[in-house]
């Protein structure tokens, strides 16, 4: 039998409060794994290592911090433009400048594009809205979590009285501003601490945990579609700051020639330069935040969004039996009892990220790993005390 993780305190409400108002998205991203992970092993003190949601959050939160601290992000950086075509590939891009009437040597030109092409400014916008997102799920949910610790946990007998009372401070009606998955969940959680039956209480934390994941991505869609939107570039300022930096001193005239030339329905060689450079923008910052965003490490494990879910389904899951469980799954799992084809095409669309959570969740629901701690005790110390750890992350 696995050991439970070792369980040294369980976070209250009012450390949830402290650590959301945190100023630095750096320090509150830290503290928030690490809060994920404490409620996380509180639970297993009554459901045995059984995944729930906070222990899944835990790692979704400790890649958002990869995302938000920017790490590793030179080195990301200098792959992609490795890997992507160069400047010179594009059609004579030099020289039709040049022929336009830069003055800056061809060289320069190349360099200049080089740096305009630079995705970082799409991705600062992603990193801020995964922030964002961060501290949103954060402040609502481990909320309820370290509620549902100090009220409903130690319970020895089950107490409908005791339940309706914990849901009724829940708001009723669907997300994003209503609560209701939210309520049903924590009713399935606390039916679960006093199920005897070891398949029917496996169905009802995954039930639990599913209802959580369809609460937090609906809140979330707004942040997941401005970090995924961040890969746009929008054609019309992105060609008047090439235009800008390839014609530093008279700029002005490059933007008169082009209208003119529009309106005379005589498009120049130069005009299909900026296309070129406007797709090949779109293109860096996409990798870009599709390497960071699209992607979530486990222990041991990295698991690519746009993949079908690796792994099988535990015995206890194989067949569904708890209708509620089945009905859910009904409506967001479009390929019953299988990870056929699991993985997000977009992941900005919220059925395709229920359908990859939803057999994540019940393909990892045993794993013990999902409670290694996400920090050394080194680390945990500095995070705590707002200083970020110096080892690496």
């Amino acid at each position: 039998m696995t050991a439970l993780p070792e369980i040294n305190r369980v976070p209250t409400v009012a450390e949830v409060d402290r650590i959301t108002a945190l100023p630095d998205p750096v320090i509150r991203n830290l503290q928030i794994t690490q809060c994920y992970h404490e409620l996380a092993a509180a639970l297993t003190t009554r459901t045995g290592v059984q995944a729930n949601w906070c222990a899944f959050a835990t790692w979704a939160s400790k890649q958002a911090g990869q995302t938000i601290r920017k790490e590793d992000l030179a080195r990301t950086l200098e792959n992609l433009l490795r890997a992507a075509p160069s400047v010179q590939s594009l059609p004579d891009a030099a020289a039709t400048t040049r022929a336009f009437g830069s003055s800056l040597p061809e060289d320069e030109i190349q360099e200049t594009l080089a740096e305009v092409l630079n995705p970082l400014a799409a991705f600062d916008r992603a990193s801020d809205a995964v922030g964002r997102g961060n501290k949103k799920v954060y402040e609502e949910i481990a909320r309820v979590f370290a509620d549902f610790c100090a009220e409903c946990l130690h319970d020895m007998t089950y107490d409908s009285a005791t339940i309706a009372q914990f849901c009724g401070k829940l708001r009723p009606g669907n997300p994003p501003d209503g609560q209701e998955y939210l309520r049903q969940a924590f009713t399935s959680y606390y039916r679960a601490l006093f199920e005897t039956d070891p398949k029917t209480q496996s169905e009802l934390l995954l039930l639990a945990n599913i209802e959580i994941g369809f609460h937090e991505q609906t809140r979330l869609q707004p942040e997941i579609l401005e970090a995924m939107d961040a890969a746009f570039v929008d054609p019309q300022p992105f060609r008047l700051r090439v235009i800008k930096a390839l014609f530093p001193n008279r700029g002005w005239t490059a933007r008169i020639r082009l209208f003119l030339l529009r309106l005379f329905r005589r498009p120049s060689p130069f005009d299909q330069v900026l296309d070129a450079l406007v797709i090949e923008a779109r293109r860096r910052a996409h990798l870009l935040i599709t390497e960071y965003m699209m992607t979530i490490s486990f222990p041991g494990t990295l698991l690519r969004l746009g993949h079908d879910v690796p792994g099988e389904f535990p015995v206890s899951l194989q067949q569904i039996a708890l209708p509620d469980l089945r009905a859910l799954l009904d409506q967001i799992d479009t390929t019953p009892d299988s990870t056929r084809d699991t993985g997000a095409v977009d992941w900005s669309r919220l059925p395709d990220r229920l359908h990859y959570i939803a057999d994540l969740f019940r393909c990892y629901h045993e794993w013990p790993a999902l409670f290694d701690p996400p920090f050394t005790p080194a680390q945990v110390a500095a995070l705590k005390a707002g200083r970020l750890p110096e080892d690496r992350l």
